[in-house]
């Protein structure tokens, strides 16, 4: 691979990665419109939304944001790194923006009610400290989150359909658009483990998977049958 690395708090202002990603969300090659996004509302469907405070980490365009303002949340702070995904975002009057990096980025204690997370959480280096901040913000409530697959972050030379080096958690490069893509591997039991370190209860863990029908109809996804992309997990805060 060339060039720099591309962490995850510059990596959605590059824009050679940038008009990739878009790209990709724009003409529906992705797993974010069939299999990401209908599995977090199911999940989020199941939980009182209405009048919650909630937090939404690594919010890019601020969809996940405003649905969830859409469904009744009395306020939602949206946080992303990336100052062109920000500038982008959708406005809502209960949805509020705000520009910071997950490696440092905190609030007071008992601020949230939910805590959700899209597919940013594998660019962050060091998920306890991520995880036992998510626990203050939280005096009970829950935390949904979306990750790429640990049998996709796993490879250290990423290949379709391989799964390997997966006991070995750590950093990961990638080329995705760039080369040098910046992405932090956990095991799902690592991820688990961490969440109940830090007082959470598992109340969901699913891997959404596309279905023959919709292999039929968006042939891209065929690969997905054979791994699984996305982990999804919901983790209650239990009352101290």
């Amino acid at each position: 691979m060339t060039g720099r690395p591309r962490d995850g708090a510059g990596l959605y202002d590059d824009p050679d990665f940038l008009a990739g990603y878009r790209h990709l969300r724009r003409t529906g090659q992705g797993i974010n419109d069939e299999l990401e996004i209908p599995a977090m509302n199911a999940v989020l469907a199941t939980l009182p939304v209405a009048g919650a405070r909630v937090v939404d980490l690594g919010c890019g365009e601020g969809g996940l944001a405003v649905r969830l303002a859409m469904a009744g949340a009395a306020e939602v702070l949206a946080v992303d790194a990336s100052e062109q995904m920000l500038a982008a975002a959708t406005p809502h009057p209960r949805v509020r923006y705000q520009r910071a990096d997950l490696a440092t980025f905190d609030l007071p204690a008992g601020s949230a009610d939910l805590i959700v997370s899209s597919m940013a959480l594998h660019y962050v280096e060091d998920f306890d400290i991520l995880v036992s901040r998510a626990a203050s913000w939280l005096s009970s409530g829950v935390f949904v989150f979306s990750v790429e697959h640990p049998v996709m972050t796993a490879p250290m030379v990423a290949a379709n359909g391989v799964v390997d080096d997966y006991a070995d958690e750590g950093r990961r490069e990638r080329t995705w658009f760039v080369d040098r893509v910046v992405k932090y591997h956990r095991t799902t039991g690592s991820i688990v483990a961490t969440l109940r370190r830090h007082g959470f209860q598992l109340e969901v863990l699913d891997e959404p998977l596309p279905t023959p029908e919709q292999v039929a109809a968006h042939p891209h996804l065929a690969i997905h049958r054979r791994r699984p992309p996305v982990l999804l997990v919901a983790a209650r805060a239990l009352s101290t």
